[in-house]
């Protein structure tokens, strides 16, 4: 008994040998990118102070606050943490990479045709093209109850758990009715949308779809799939998160998510060189690869010479989007999955295209049914929890009594990103709610929109 017992702790010694080798071994590289990628992104893309992203954003995990960084002629971020050096550099109108393969000369030679927006002031342009908006008060709401809701939001009665709300902007049927901003930021302010990102690469194929140069239920230009089975992977597949391709988004552990982002410049590519673990269709993995790949395919299918202004001037200036800047890789492709900056107004513009099923202005920016397809539930999702890069509250038709926010309306869908960046949408009720934070604890979105909804006309005219 005596030599089982010490042979159980010799193992559980080896064990633990073992884990911490790997951890010194595996994590500061990791740390150290977040670290200077986080950096150079809320410095140079978010005007951020290095003393505010220390205290709040790498706050995230133990220590990572303690990093060494050198901030370098405004177009550089080195950081160490522990052994390791990482670094990540700004190019104005592309934002921040954090350097993997390519050399940082390689990287700079780079000079895609950026986009130019137009010469105009959006404080002069009537809501929501521009950002003037009118004293008159939507009839029916209850401002001091949406005063009510802004302000628990940004309360911090816990400090050991701060909510870090930095925006909050509410449209009821079109307008403003709500809009508050924690120190040092305003309407023009861009600020980190992490994973509601995927919703503007939404957007960008369905301008592809509506012009007829891809279509959801054709296998999409993947050349290198078509020598094996991963050619049936349509991009339907794609969009509803349920390639088959292999993948684990695990963040807290090293795996395809951390070596994408920290270790290959073509995200896209990576995700795309996976090999398939189930059939197209059969299982839903939500995978900020499957998004970066369609990324991909998005640049592949515009072109070279258009791609760089593509976004921009195809969807983000047509709405009044002029504070938004979606990063590139080092290979030059929009980080589709989780690199998307904007103003929160810019965000609700986002929403609001949506919430009027494409349109804008009596302009079609997208393809008449779109809204349907990406608030439709994927067959795979679990409950029907995921639509088409959107995140969706009614169940499945197998489950209606599902929802993945009880309490809020059967028709509410949204972006959701990384410390609770939420776009709502709620068509029955003309809503759209964003809200904007650095949240490691998780912020009550459901409890917000609530709130706000019991402000709101008891039956919305449609």
């Amino acid at each position: 008994m005596k030599k089982i017992y010490r042979y159980g702790l010799t193992l559980l010694g080896g064990i633990l040998v073992i884990t911490i080798i790997y951890t010194l071994i595996t994590y500061p590289p990791i740390m150290a990118g977040m670290a200077s990628k986080t950096m150079c992104s809320c410095v140079y893309v978010m005007g951020r102070t290095p003393e505010s992203v220390i205290q709040k954003e790498l706050t995230v995990f133990p220590g990572l606050g303690r990093a060494r960084f050198e901030i370098k002629d405004s177009s550089s971020v080195t950081a160490t943490f522990l052994w390791s050096t990482r670094k990540s550099i700004y190019r104005k109108g592309l934002g921040c990479t954090l350097l993997a393969e390519r050399t940082e000369e390689e990287v700079r030679r780079q000079q895609p045709a950026l986009p130019h927006p137009p010469a105009l002031n959006q404080d002069t342009i009537a809501w929501p093209a521009g950002n003037l908006t009118s004293n008159s008060r939507v009839a029916g709401v209850d401002y001091q109850k949406v005063e009510g809701a802004l302000q628990e939001a940004f309360d911090e009665p816990n400090p050991g758990r701060p909510k870090n709300t930095l925006a909050i902007i509410i449209l009821f049927d079109g307008q403003i009715v709500g809009e508050r901003y924690a120190d040092g930021f305003n309407y023009n302010s861009p600020m980190m949308g992490w994973s509601m990102t995927k919703g503007l690469t939404n957007g960008l194929v369905g301008l592809l779809v509506r012009e007829g140069k891809l279509a959801v239920n054709a296998t999409p230009p993947m050349p290198e799939w078509e020598g094996d089975e991963r050619k049936n992977i349509t991009l339907n597949d794609l969009m509803h998160a349920s390639s088959g391709l292999e993948w684990s988004e695990l963040y807290s552990f090293p795996g395809d998510f951390h070596t994408m982002f920290m270790d290959r410049d073509d995200k896209g590519g990576y995700a795309a060189s996976k090999a398939l673990e189930y059939e197209p269709d059969e299982r839903f993995e939500y995978s900020s690869g499957t998004s970066n790949l369609i990324s991909k395919i998005v640049r592949r299918t515009v072109g070279e010479d258009q791609y760089p202004r593509f976004a921009y001037e195809r969807l983000f200036y047509k709405i009044g989007m002029y504070h938004t800047l979606v990063e590139t890789d080092a290979s030059g492709t929009f980080v589709g999955s989780s690199l998307g900056y904007a103003s929160a107004r810019d965000w609700a513009r986002f929403g609001l295209l949506f919430s009027n099923d494409g349109l804008w202005n009596g302009e079609r920016i997208l393809p008449e049914g779109w809204v349907e397809y990406s608030s439709t539930p994927a067959s795979a999702a679990p409950i029907g929890q995921y639509g088409a890069q959107w995140w969706l509250n009614a169940g499945a038709r197998d489950h209606p009594e599902k929802s993945y926010h009880p309490g809020l309306p059967r028709d509410e869908y949204g972006a959701e990103g990384f410390e609770g960046q939420y776009i709502f949408i709620v068509p029955s009720k003309k809503l759209v709610v964003v809200r904007l934070g650095i949240s490691h604890d998780g912020f009550d979105m459901t409890r917000l929109v609530q709130k706000v909804i019991s402000a709101l006309p008891d039956k919305p005219q449609l």
